[in-house]
């Protein structure tokens, strides 16, 4: 029999994870919709509260503004900020 190593406890771990995730956004969808049929917004269990929030969010298309603007490439480049990011990712064999 096999040892498992690290990394087959992070996949097991991450797939325990996206799998809890789903039961909550099953749940948090389910309050959604008696939300918007009802009007109720916060719901009470034994234990927890959860209160449904509706809000709007904004973004701006900076890359189409800097094309409508005719803001040269190489402005753009030089107030544009690069950082290192790093990452794990893990599948199944």
């Amino acid at each position: 029999m096999k040892t498992l190593t690290n990394i087959d406890a992070l996949g097991s771990l991450l797939a325990q994870i996206a799998e809890l995730q789903a039961q909550a956004d099953a749940i948090k969808d389910s309050l959604k919709d008696r939300a918007s049929l009802s009007g109720e917004t916060v719901f009470e269990g034994e234990l927890f509260k959860a209160t449904y929030i509706e809000s709007n969010r904004s973004t701006v298309d900076w890359k189409a503004i800097s094309k409508v603007m005719n803001i040269p490439a190489d402005l753009i480049a030089a107030n544009t900020k690069t950082t290192a990011v790093f990452s794990v990712k893990v599948t199944s064999r």
